[in-house]
């Protein structure tokens, strides 16, 4: 059985969902959803670890923080769990080992419209921009053996990871498929987008936050030479 704390996130996840909707149904949009979009930039990602999509190990994500008190993030309810970014467990996808250079998650859901169809076009960026930027797929409470076919049909060779509870997706702010983050080497947010984009349009925000990245990285460069002049 899941712990109560795994219930009360995936409680939290489904009034976001509703939530969504009613403001979409009352004639709100995508900006409305109070979600990544909606996010300054510099958000320090949360830390996460979910199950290789494909692989064999199961149970729901572990989003404990190693700073669970601070930033507005929740400490699970006793007995503590292990930081998510601090566990070694075989067939883990951890968020922090993503961290080293630009990262782009990709949260989608198979009742999403075309969001397989939209991971299909994150795969292609992949392979164009695999060891300049990292990239992470996420499935959000799908069944698993649906998401395994999903993976092999496809062909995907990006990392799919699962977030079974929607632990993940409820941390993140994510209701609508597809949701992509953009973030700086580290774990902050650059950017995000939500909705269908195509081929160049994803390049386009890749090519930003890489740009992004750049900028930010000289500015201590230029610090030091300011200061040993």
């Amino acid at each position: 059985m899941r712990d109560r704390y795994s219930i009360g996130v995936g409680l939290v996840f489904l009034a976001f969902v509703v939530f969504v909707a009613i403001r979409m149904l009352g004639g709100g949009n995508e900006e409305a959803t109070l979600g990544l979009d909606q996010l300054e930039a510099r958000w320090p990602l949360p830390e996460f670890a979910v199950p290789a999509a494909a692989g064999p190990l199961e149970g729901d994500a572990n989003v404990a923080q190693d700073d669970c008190g601070s930033g507005g993030i929740p400490c699970p309810e006793q007995p503590p769990r292990k930081p998510a970014c601090a566990i070694t467990v075989r067939g883990a996808l951890r968020v922090c080992d993503f961290f080293d250079k630009p990262l782009v998650i990709s949260f989608w859901f198979t009742g999403g419209g075309g969001c397989i169809e939209q991971q299909d076009v994150v795969e292609r960026v992949y392979q164009r921009y695999r060891g300049r930027v990292n990239f992470l797929s996420l499935d959000v409470r799908d069944d698993r053996g649906t998401v395994r076919e999903i993976v092999a049909q496809h062909g995907w060779r990006m990392p799919v990871g699962y977030d079974r509870d929607g632990a993940v997706a409820s941390l993140y702010g994510v209701a609508l498929c597809p949701t992509i983050a953009y973030a700086y080497p580290g774990g902050t947010l650059q950017s995000a987008s939500i909705g269908d984009l195509t081929g160049a349009q994803l390049e386009a925000r890749v090519r930003r936050l890489l740009a992004a990245t750049r900028a930010a990285e000289a500015l201590p460069a230029a610090a030091a030479t300011s200061s040993a002049s």
